[in-house]
């Protein structure tokens, strides 16, 4: 196809209009011819979220160093480093442009040398120099672009494996630790430490788990030398056998049924998903409200989730596999990867609210209701060029107590946490029918957050620049059980 008598000069377009009318087929990918003129960064971008299978790099695309040899532009390189990161294949192709200076055109055993030998120990050179994944990483890499099935936290007991890799979790609990350190200090004043007894009570869905809540709540009452009284609810009769070594329970119990023998003045609960309320803190929290004082404090005391449009060729092709319109309709967990993101997150407002999705607590109001809708505007970069969403990442930030952080929200997110690792990094809600978007035309998404007598369960649609259907209508593919 000629692109200029198409009237299609971005070399995106021309990839897309080949795919579209192959119907998005999976065993479709794309091999990129990598110039010696790059376009802009966000350009480039949209190509991280493509099934791109190799990089062809033209020698003409190398400058020459002091010594003679061939190198690339810093922008070439962190385009080569991005490529190696996503598994891209990279081709060097063309005829010797650098007379570089050489002992011999041919080794010790008179086998001759490729001409382009050099072209390649360079980019061999970029491959080396890049920085060795950390340990964390090293752990996810087998659930990159992983769809995983989301959590029923209250239909579900957790299996030792995934309560130990949230006990490896050593930043949260300090993060944990750090807001009930505060909290004490604000509950109790220096003169009267050594009187006064907090109260605190460490519940949730999947309750106090083996412990690591209860041991972060009484290190922060050495460090703050507060007296502190600890209640652990936990539903999981496996893990109530490691609680009985912290602390002294009657039996097990669900917090939204336990008779709670004393108010607490500290409520601490770890029941935050990838999404923020996805694993029904919410719910779970307003039940667990009534243990709490008047004038108790929560911990997290708030969260807000957020989306954000990105590009995922990749987990749109794994969804798309399935042949059916459930698992369009699902929220999935994942660790993106190979994604592009498109315009920055944006938070999913409470309908209460001007511009952000938040849930506080404690929350005493009669009016109380954790049904939400928002809708959302979001703009392309001017210089990006087209795109096509397969569906929104979802991200959370959570407020522990008085500046005291969680989230994964990419321009806040706290990092090295191994609990939204591979576990439930972030959310995927996909689009049954890929949108494309341009920069000029604002791509306008709605999302519900919908709450039944037994059920809840979110629903998105997008309405410009080109319609959407309606997704999980009624909860009817995906939901999370009360």
């Amino acid at each position: 196809m000629d692109a200029t008598s198409e009237g299609l000069t971005d070399s995106w377009e021309l990839w897309n209009s080949f795919r579209l009318l192959c119907e998005h087929d999976s065993k479709l990918s794309v091999a990129l011819d990598v110039m010696s003129t790059l376009p802009s960064e966000n350009s480039l971008g949209r190509w991280m979220g493509e099934s791109v299978s190799a990089a062809i790099l033209s020698t003409d695309s190398f400058l020459t160093n002091a010594r003679g040899y061939p190198c690339l532009s810093k922008r070439h390189q962190k385009l080569i480093a991005g490529f190696f990161d996503h598994a891209v294949q990279v081709v060097v192709s063309g005829k010797p442009v650098h007379n570089h200076p050489k002992a011999s055109d041919s080794n010790a055993e008179g086998t001759q040398r490729h001409p382009l030998r050099s072209y390649l120990d360079y980019v061999a050179y970029l491959f080396q120099k890049m920085e060795p994944l950390p340990e964390q990483e090293r752990i996810e890499l087998g659930y990159r672009d992983f769809l995983q099935a989301p959590l029923q936290p209250l239909m579900d007991n957790l299996e030792a494996q995934t309560y130990e890799t949230f006990e490896r979790d050593s930043i949260k609990y300090i993060q944990y630790q750090r807001a009930v350190a505060k909290a004490l200090v604000d509950r109790v004043p220096d003169e009267k430490a050594s009187e006064l007894t907090t109260v605190s009570m460490v519940v949730g869905a999947v309750g106090a788990g083996r412990g690591p809540l209860v041991r972060a709540s009484l290190q922060a009452a050495e460090e703050t030398g507060r007296k502190m009284k600890v209640y652990a609810v936990e539903k999981n009769p496996n893990a109530v056998v490691t609680l009985h070594n912290l602390v002294k329970m009657e039996g097990s119990c669900d917090m939204r049924f336990w008779s709670a023998p004393e108010k607490a003045d500290i409520l601490v609960s770890e029941l935050l998903g990838s999404f923020g309320d996805n694993e029904l803190s919410p719910e779970c929290l307003d039940g667990a409200q009534r243990f709490l004082k008047p004038d108790g404090i929560s911990i997290p005391s708030s969260y807000t989730s957020f989306i954000q449009p990105v590009t995922a060729s990749n987990l749109y092709n794994d969804v798309k596999a399935h042949k059916d319109l459930a698992h369009f309709e699902t929220a999935y967990v994942v660790k993106l990867h190979s994604v592009a993101k498109l315009a920055p997150s944006q938070s999913v407002s409470l309908s209460l609210s001007l511009q952000v999705f938040i849930f506080t607590h404690p929350n005493f109001s009669a009016k109380a209701n954790n049904q939400r809708y928002k809708k959302l505007h979001f703009n392309l970069p001017s210089d990006a060029g087209s795109a096509l969403v397969h569906g929104f990442a979802g991200y959370f930030d959570s407020v522990l107590y008085k500046g005291v952080h969680l989230g994964t929200e990419p321009t806040t997110a706290t990092s090295n946490m191994f609990s939204w690792s591979w576990l439930s990094s972030h959310s995927f809600f996909p689009l049954r029918k890929p949108v494309e978007v341009h920069p000029d035309s604002p791509l306008e998404v709605h999302f519900w957050r919908c709450c039944g007598s037994s059920k809840v369960w979110y629903e998105w649609s997008v309405s410009s620049p080109t319609p959407s259907p309606m997704h999980n209508t009624n909860g009817r593919s995906y939901w999370v059980d009360l």
